[in-house]
């Protein structure tokens, strides 16, 4: 007697055991969903494992630890009739499905490429209904990637243990992130403070009252440890004694300027006892518009100075909402589409949900007459879509029960963006005042300005602090009583060191690694020790500043920031099949090998060379020089 056929099911990889919970249950019965948990294959971690003089032959080897994983999807594949990779959409993605492909065999026709932006039962149909093949240009954009980290890391690591110290490690991407956090350091260390002064004024209206000792008593913290009120505190302070606060902008006609004490004292001297009116009144209204809707890059920056996050935190909760959050009775559901884009685009269908969601929840005076498009940037894909809710109606509040308090803040943050960005722009009234006094060096003008909202638009959902005063009720002519005028001292202020989110700025706009790195980057030169952060601000260690002298000296090409931006635009060139990979690398090499036989046989040991600095010994009176040491650089006598 004939056996039963049974019918084979269809084996469908993902990356995570998470997603591949969500997705098996929208597949049914004839699939199995197995997670690869990541990358399965790798170039081994020992040795370079990269065939040079073979057209850069990589050899690839199962990663520790990913064994019992791939046996376990061999046998799965075994029993299976096809084959859908449905791991994420960018080039890691591409690279892990084609890995996956190569370990399992199973025939190319048999193979498909299952990729989705979202992981919605919609979604998730809509791309197995059409499954495409794998794109072998984008995978050999990766492997260029991983060739070109792997040659500079094996290759310069080995040289900086021989010169500076041990355990160091460089990276053609982390070393250039290490320099802009240096030259940042190098700026504020040559920063030279320039003195100015400045004669703030606050008036009030109330002719007949003296507000002085009560807005000195106000504004002056008790101790030295407390802070002064804050902006908001003071413009309610203002607006119950029908005060503004103005500033000095010109001096007889000329554009007000005082760099010391005597010719702010001068001007200073000349106001007392004259009279100050009103100049002039120019009203006008101001618009406000929405932002585009979250990249990587800018959910990162909003991550970190909205919510406080690491941009790796950012990513590793950004992770979990994309891969499906258990939400009761609804089941496992993805919330927001894949987070790594640099896409602004979005579809078709979300514009229509999202503008259905503005009216009925919102008000169709919050509803701009057509959907607003946002320009991405140059090489963004927009197949991809912007970082957004994968279903507009699940509010916050909504699923907030079955969210963790960091998971609820970040959603919160992706859909209040996603809904203002559809949203019709804030209005504003803008009242500029010129406050004028007579003097015995001439006129002597003020300048000030408030905004009142007159329509809040996208704010109702996406709020902004303002530090605007609102205004008395004035008009021109009208004499205003001083409250408190004075001469401040000021001096000019070094950059600003870099935090989480403008480290996040700065990489985007020198095209230093990809969005999707950045995360790993900033993380990675804080676990070697090339920066530490501080107050939440980022300093180049003394290791960090030696390395980077370094590797300035004897890879020029390799720290160059317009280099690194240029070879990440030829990897998006591979990708798009517009060059070919061998060709970026044998371009690349070349020129690499020379410096690093230049720096093999000319680098000095950093412990080897002394910088003179200011102070003498103690002992002999000799010029003391900072010498590098394994704890970084320390003062030693010049004759010692």
């Amino acid at each position: 007697m004939a056996k039963s056929s049974v019918k084979k099911k269809s084996l469908v990889i993902v990356e995570s055991p998470a997603k591949a919970k969500t997705i098996n249950r929208y597949l049914g019965p004839d699939f199995d969903v197995h997670a690869s948990m990541g990358h399965v294959r790798d170039l081994p971690s020992k040795g370079l494992n990269v065939d040079i003089e073979n057209d850069f032959e990589p050899t690839y080897d199962i990663l520790p630890g990913k064994k019992r994983t791939v046996t376990s999807l061999k046998a799965a594949a075994k029993k299976c009739n096809k084959l859908y990779l449905a791991t994420d959409l960018d080039r890691e993605g591409e690279a892990i499905a084609w890995h996956l492909a190569q370990i399992l065999g199973i025939p190319k026709d048999k193979t498909y490429r299952v990729i989705f932006n979202a992981i919605t039962k919609t979604t998730i149909k809509r791309a197995f209904d059409d499954p495409g093949k794998l794109n072998m240009d984008k995978v050999m954009a990766q492997q260029a990637r991983r060739i070109l980290d792997r040659i500079v890391g094996y290759q310069i690591s080995p040289l900086l243990w021989k010169k500076v110290t041990r355990g160091l490690s460089a990276g053609r991407v982390q070393s250039v992130a290490v320099k802009i956090v240096v030259l940042k350091e190098r700026e504020i260390q040559l920063f030279k403070p320039d003195e100015y002064w400045l004669i703030p004024a606050v008036f009030t209206t109330d002719l007949n009252s003296n507000y002085t000792q009560e807005w000195l008593d106000f504004i002056t913290p008790e101790t030295e440890d407390d802070k002064p009120p804050s902006i908001a505190t003071q413009n309610n302070w203002l607006k119950r004694h029908n005060a503004i606060k103005a500033e000095m902008y010109k001096v007889n006609g000329e554009k007000f300027d005082a760099a010391n004490q005597e010719q702010a004292g001068r001007i200073f001297d000349a106001m007392k006892d004259t009279e100050f009116k009103i100049a002039d009144i120019e009203k006008k209204e101001s618009v406000s518009r929405p932002s585009a809707p979250f990249i990587t890059s800018t959910l990162q920056q909003a991550g970190a100075n909205r919510l406080g996050f690491t941009a790796k935190k950012t990513m590793a909760m950004a992770q979990q909402l994309y891969e499906g959050i258990d939400l009761g009775s609804m089941g496992s559901l993805g919330l927001i589409t894949y987070m790594r884009t640099d896409s602004t685009h979005l579809s078709d269908e979300a514009i229509k949900e999202v503008r259905n969601y503005i009216n009925m929840h919102l008000g169709e005076n919050y509803l701009p007459a057509k959907p607003k498009v946002y320009a991405s940037k140059k090489a963004a894909q927009q197949a991809h879509e912007a970082i957004r809710p994968t279903d507009v109606d699940l509010t916050p509040n909504d699923i907030r029960p079955f969210l963790s308090d960091q998971q609820f803040k970040l959603y919160d943050l992706i859909w209040r963006r996603f809904v203002a960005s559809q949203m019709e722009p804030a209005k504003w009234n803008i009242t500029n005042l010129n406050i004028t006094a007579d003097t015995s060096i001439g006129e002597c003008r003020y300048k000030s300005a408030g905004r009142v909202l007159v329509f809040d638009g996208f704010t109702k959902i996406w709020t902004t602090t303002s530090n605007d005063q609102q205004l008395p009720e004035i008009e021109v002519g009208q004499q205003l009583q001083p409250v408190d005028i004075k001469a401040e001292q000021h001096f000019t202020k070094p950059p600003a060191r870099y935090t989480e989110a403008s480290l996040v700025k700065a990489l985007e706009k020198e095209g230093v690694g990809r969005p999707s790195t950045y995360a790993t980057i900033i993380s990675t030169i804080q676990d070697r020790s090339y920066v530490e952060k501080q107050d939440k601000r980022f300093f180049a260690t003394d290791i960090g500043e030696v390395v980077t002298e370094k590797l300035d000296e004897y890879f020029p090409q390799i720290m160059d920031i317009a280099f690194t931006r240029y070879m990440e635009e030829q990897l998006d060139r591979i990708e798009d099949h517009q060059v070919n990979w061998l060709a970026v690398l044998k371009d690349f090499y070349s020129p690499f090998k020379k410096s690093l036989e230049t720096a093999q046989a000319e680098m000095k040991h950093a412990k080897a060379e002394m910088t003179p600095s200011e102070y003498k010994c103690p002992d002999c009176g000799q010029q003391l020089s900072y010498r590098f040491g394994k704890n970084g650089k320390f003062l030693s006598c010049s004759t010692y």
